[in-house]
């Protein structure tokens, strides 16, 4: 079993309740939109963690971390990446890669709008846990922690930040 913190667009801002949110995990995964090498490298010195690129990161973060990530997680095969759209309107260029991989779970970022649903028709869980950061017209800073166990997730928990 794998206890797994879900985060994204951070947009370079770290704080205290998602550093204790972290070290409570065994994984982090960053779903883009990091905002600096050096918030990477801190969530790092905590926990190992998957992360992809987002449309702001810069060049720093771009050669160390990939666009998509695919690997797998307790029995469950997992794709990450920082646009992806959600089920009914995925990004065309991630289509084929879902289609092709076939992923349990497929997790985004981008939209700053914390979304979690199943998706039938492609036959995956989709998971936006939403901006953690600040930067953003969203009103709540939101995570994702959820566990995975033998090829089921479970006990998915959604953390709500006040913004300001």
């Amino acid at each position: 079993m794998k206890k797994i913190l879900l985060i994204s667009d951070t947009h370079g801002y770290i704080d205290n309740v998602i550093v204790s949110h972290a070290e409570k995990a065994d994984e982090i995964w960053h779903a883009g939109d990091i905002g600096s090498l050096a918030l990477l490298e801190r969530l790092e010195s905590i926990k190992p963690v998957r992360a992809v690129w987002g449309n702001i990161d810069g060049q720093d973060l771009r050669i160390r971390i990939p666009k998509i990530a695919q690997f797998e997680c307790e029995g469950m095969k997992i794709m990450m990446t920082h646009i992806g759209g959600y089920p009914g309107k995925y990004e065309p260029s991630v289509v084929s890669q879902i289609v092709d991989y076939r992923p349990n779970i497929f997790i985004s970022g981008h939209s700053h709008i914390l979304k979690v649903m199943n998706d039938p028709k492609m036959g995956l869980l989709h998971m936006n846990p939403g901006a953690i950061g600040k930067s953003g017209f969203h009103q709540k800073r939101t995570m994702l922690e959820f566990e995975i166990d033998n090829g089921i997730p479970k006990n998915l928990s959604v953390i709500e930040c006040d913004k300001w």
